[in-house]
């Protein structure tokens, strides 16, 4: 039952338009094809409006109201009929260009909360080794990286590792399947409303933070950034990514502001989870096979300076992949819906 009517109007009209706007771009457009990802949305509000509907028909004061309400779903209904020829095969080439990007612009303020629970973190660990340097085998979980920074570059420069070039394949598959691990469980720690992935990542943000600083208080940073930089560029983004994924999940469990219920607020960004996850596994399968093929090679194998001038072409080109891809408006009409349905962010 509706409690306040005026309300409730106020509320789905802009429901109500989205999808008189889409109806209208089928019609005019014949040959417009939809993407499993934008017929989802339509169905999404081809039902809102018609539960929309049933609410509003129960009052007598609003028949105009209820007559253009009806005849708006006669309308979709007739192009749910028609939409099977409309809605395209998933297209491989059409997501990396359009739904991946476009997807991770819509919810980039998650991206950026997810930055900064991470420099936060890299703040925290920095400065406890900083005034603490055995603060580093409490925060640093890799046996590796607790050897002093001098004696492991002193180390890796003596000559390429003969059981790492013998084992380049089967540390690649490592590195990517414990990457997806970390990345997966900041996505599913986000049905814990978040807190899961802002413990998470600013626990990995004090790793990092940790490690920079031991390296730069050994007069290491050169050798930190040809060995970080070449997978790290794709890496940490990726899991960033990832963590943007996790806290639009706690976002919608939570609810801030929304009169929607929490099933219709993971309805609504399902679409958008599934995008950034497979983005994320795809960044960091490249950023595994180029951490276990390239960034354990170091001088005289490998000059730094190219080392360092990869790291920042793979940056500058995904900064500008994410920003600038597929922001050309899509021929559908509709792409800035992607992945997603009533947007609870």
């Amino acid at each position: 039952m509706i409690v306040d009517l005026k309300r409730f109007i106020e509320r789905e009209r802009a429901v109500w338009d989205e999808l008189d706007e889409m109806l209208t771009r089928m019609e005019t457009a014949s040959r417009l094809r939809l993407t499993l990802e934008e017929a989802a949305r339509f169905h999404y509000l081809y039902e809102r409006t018609g539960a929309g509907l049933v609410k509003i028909s129960t009052f007598a004061a609003e028949p105009a109201l209820v007559q253009s309400l009806e005849s708006l779903l006669a309308r979709a209904y007739a192009n749910l009929r028609e939409g099977r020829s409309r809605v395209e095969k998933f297209s491989i080439g059409r997501w990396l260009t359009q739904t991946f990007p476009q997807t991770f612009r819509k919810h980039r303020r998650f991206f950026a909360a997810a930055v900064a629970l991470t420099v936060f973190g890299a703040f925290l660990g920095g400065a406890a080794v900083r005034f603490d340097p055995d603060a580093k085998s409490a925060i640093v979980p890799f046996p590796k990286l607790l050897e002093d920074p001098a004696a492991r570059v002193k180390e890796e420069e003596s000559g390429p590792n003969p059981a790492l070039a013998n084992a380049k394949s089967q540390f690649s598959a490592a590195l990517i399947t414990n990457n997806t691990r970390v990345s997966i469980l900041a996505l599913t720690l986000g049905a814990t409303w978040g807190i899961g992935t802002v413990i998470l990542l600013v626990y990995n943000g004090m790793i990092l933070g940790a490690i920079i600083v031991d390296y730069v208080r050994a007069g290491q940073s050169i050798f930190l950034m040809g060995w970080l930089l070449p997978h790290g560029a794709i890496e940490i983004p990726a899991i960033l990514i990832a963590g943007q994924a996790g806290l639009l999940l706690g976002q919608a469990l939570i609810g801030w502001n929304s009169k929607e219920s929490v099933s219709e607020r993971l309805r609504s960004i399902s679409g958008a989870l599934v995008t950034l996850i497979s983005g994320t596994t795809l960044l960091l399968i490249w950023a595994g096979l180029i951490e276990a093929f390239f960034s354990q090679y170091h001088e005289p194998v490998v000059p730094y300076p190219l080392k360092i001038a990869f790291g920042l072409f793979e940056l500058i080109g995904l900064v500008f992949y994410l920003t600038f891809c597929g922001s050309h408006k899509s021929q559908s009409g509709f792409a800035q819906n992607a992945g997603t349905a009533a947007d609870p962010s």
